[in-house]
């Protein structure tokens, strides 16, 4: 008969309210905003994405614990938020089964097969990205964006990288009403800023690594030679705002400490201003990230708190 031992650290130990459930929850609800000017903007195409997207991350992780035979967490809103981060990292034209095979992607070789829920050795939704603009270029970039009735034929940055000027406002990108295209998520900076304040109300995050990484594409794209308008778009455009408060900040793949943090998040910048400038993608945020998912191990293991009573050598 094998008896369950618990496993007690050291004092001293630290309560807290949170539960993982909370956290999915809240980050959930702070997406809501930009959840619903997608889908205000691009109609009923991009609801059905997003239910298509958290209808299967949820369905393939309860699959995948049972055949593993693992207890089944769904309940903790991890997969639910993850298919909705993939949805809205998507194109309004993407197919219903290209973003399933990201889904499945996601949850099953990104999370479950590494242990599950804070095994997972880089963001999950990111990763599925990644490997479905790889895969299927053409339903992930490009006139995937534009609604069918639309006459713009690119992205704003991807205007500003073929040197055209016929780029919206900054205005228009701001709010993300009105010309503004992109994935389902990323068109408005408002409704991303207004999540991010939330979760900064509700303690989720902290403010250095969304505020570094937008502060490093500004001060680095200037650097480059963009005008003070440019650097603006640069900013408001190609998911920076997604992917700096809701990607770059996942709990298990950016670093613990502050200082990692901010390396962290100087990193990613620094890689999205290459990526966008001297690269052949305009873009640039997924890979940025996703890369310094892979860095983070290091910063963790060179940057770590002195333990409690230690003396430094």
């Amino acid at each position: 008969m094998s008896e369950r031992m618990l496993t007690v650290s050291s004092s001293p130990h630290a309560r807290g309210k949170q539960t993982t459930k909370s956290i999915m929850t809240d980050v959930i609800i702070a997406l809501l905003p930009a959840t619903a000017v997608g889908i205000y903007v691009f109609g009923l195409k991009a609801a059905i994405l997003v239910v298509t997207g958290i209808a299967t991350c949820v369905l393939t992780e309860l699959v995948c614990e049972k055949l593993m035979h693992r207890d089944v967490t769904i309940g903790d809103m991890s997969a639910a938020l993850t298919g909705l981060l993939l949805a809205l990292n998507v194109p309004v034209n993407c197919p219903w089964w290209v973003l399933m095979i990201g889904c499945v992607f996601a949850i099953v070789a990104v999370k479950q097969i590494f242990g599950g829920l804070g095994c997972n050795f880089a963001n999950p939704a990111l990763a599925a990205r990644v490997l479905l603009v790889a895969s299927w270029p053409s339903h992930m970039t490009g006139k995937a964006f534009i609604p069918v009735d639309a006459v713009v034929s690119a992205t704003p940055l991807a205007i500003i990288k073929e040197g055209g000027d016929a780029i919206p406002s900054a205005l228009q990108m701001f709010l993300g009403f009105d010309g503004v295209y992109g994935c389902i998520g990323e068109i408005s900076a408002a409704a991303l800023i207004l999540g991010f304040i939330y979760l900064l109300y509700k303690k989720v995050i902290s403010w250095r690594i969304p505020v570094t990484y937008v502060a490093t594409v500004a001060v680095l794209s200037f650097c480059f030679g963009l005008s003070a308008y440019e650097v603006l778009i640069q900013v408001l455009a190609g998911g920076l705002m997604l992917g700096a408060i809701f990607m770059a900040t996942d709990y298990v793949t950016s670093p613990a400490t502050a200082k990692a943090q901010f390396i962290y998040a100087f990193g990613c910048g620094l890689m999205t201003v290459l990526i966008r400038q001297k690269g052949g993608y305009p873009e640039g945020v997924s890979f940025s990230i996703l890369f310094m998912n892979f860095v983070t191990p290091l910063l963790d293991k060179y940057m770590r708190l002195t333990k409690y009573g230690e003396v430094k050598k």
